[in-house]
Formats: structure tokens, C-alpha cells, sequence
């Protein structure tokens, strides 16, 4: 029985190794439900992850008769759904949502999860104290405004590549 009161374990910090710990099992949980046999869920098949990266896109195959498709959280991933009975899947930003395909009747015919994460193969992260700037390095590195860089850092990349673009769309329009 612990001897701290209601009101001291809630404001006790928690140790790193809790934390993690913690992490670890809410990790855990969520690897744990999205391998989840067919048989447990009703009128649903096996939820299993599509993983892309931010700005980055892929083909997804739709179920047979799907007729809508929703995103649990848009700002995270966004879906287009083409003719030919596949859809691409754009990653917007780091997390995880849901996908779901209805039928025309509206019956659930699949969900799966979209894993949305950096590409980090190619970006170079500089960290000063709590600045961070990221670099794509496709071998040369050059400055690549990427989500959770410096406000600062982000805003002047975004600028200039957004100049730059205007400028190249100007110049085709002639």
C-alpha cells in the first residue's frame, strides 16, 4: 500500500524508464489491434496498415463494390480515388488514421490503418538546442522545410520555394 496520498502521486513525475515503458505498451496495444484475426471483428476482415511517407503517395487497391471512401483524419493522410478500382494514398503529416471502404448499401467492406512517417533515408536533421532545421541530401544536401522544423527555418524555405514556383508557373504562361 503506498503511504503518498491521492493528490502526491498525481503530481509525482514519472521516471524515464516509466515512460517509456508506457510508450512501449501503448505501442504495444495498437500493433496488437491492428493484428486482430478476421473472425474478431465483426463485418469487417483483418484491419491490416498501409505505411507511406510524408509527401509522399501510394497505390492502394480497392475492395470489389466499394462505392465510398472515408478518412478517419485528412490532415494526415488524403485519399484519390481512381476509376480503375484503386485509390492513392498522399501522406500529409506525421500519425495514424483509419481508412474505410463502404459499399453502395453503406456496409463496411474494409478499414485499414494509415501509418504516415518521415522519409528519413534521404533528410539530414540539424538540431540547435530547440531549432531544428531538416536537409535533403539526394547526395547534395539543400534545405527542405520538413514538419516540426524551427517556425523561422520553415517559413523562409516554404518562401522561397513557393517563389520559385510562381516564378517557374510565370514563365510557362508567356
Amino acid at each position: 500500500m503506498s503511504t503518498l496520498s491521492a493528490a502526491e502521486r498525481r503530481v509525482r513525475p514519472r521516471s524515464l524508464w516509466a515512460k517509456r515503458t508506457l510508450a512501449g505498451s501503448v505501442c504495444g496495444m495498437i500493433l496488437a489491434a491492428s493484428l486482430v484475426p478476421a473472425d474478431a471483428a465483426p463485418q469487417a476482415t483483418k484491419v491490416e496498415s498501409v505505411i507511406v511517407m510524408v509527401d509522399h503517395a501510394k497505390v492502394v487497391r480497392l475492395p470489389e463494390k466499394a462505392q465510398t471512401v472515408i478518412v478517419g483524419n485528412p490532415a494526415i493522410a488524403d485519399v484519390a480515388v481512381q476509376k480503375n478500382g484503386v485509390m492513392v494514398v498522399t501522406g500529409k503529416s506525421f500519425g495514424v488514421t483509419n481508412l474505410i471502404a463502404l459499399d453502395a448499401g453503406g456496409v463496411l467492406l474494409a478499414e485499414s490503418l494509415v501509418r504516415v512517417g518521415a522519409d528519413s533515408d534521404s533528410v539530414l536533421t540539424v538540431q540547435r538546442g530547440l531549432e531544428r532545421e531538416s536537409y535533403s541530401c539526394t547526395p547534395i544536401c539543400q534545405p527542405s522545410a520538413q514538419l516540426g522544423d524551427a517556425q523561422k527555418y520553415f517559413g523562409d524555405v516554404g518562401s522561397q520555394a513557393t517563389t520559385r514556383s510562381s516564378n517557374a508557373l510565370g514563365a510557362t504562361k508567356r
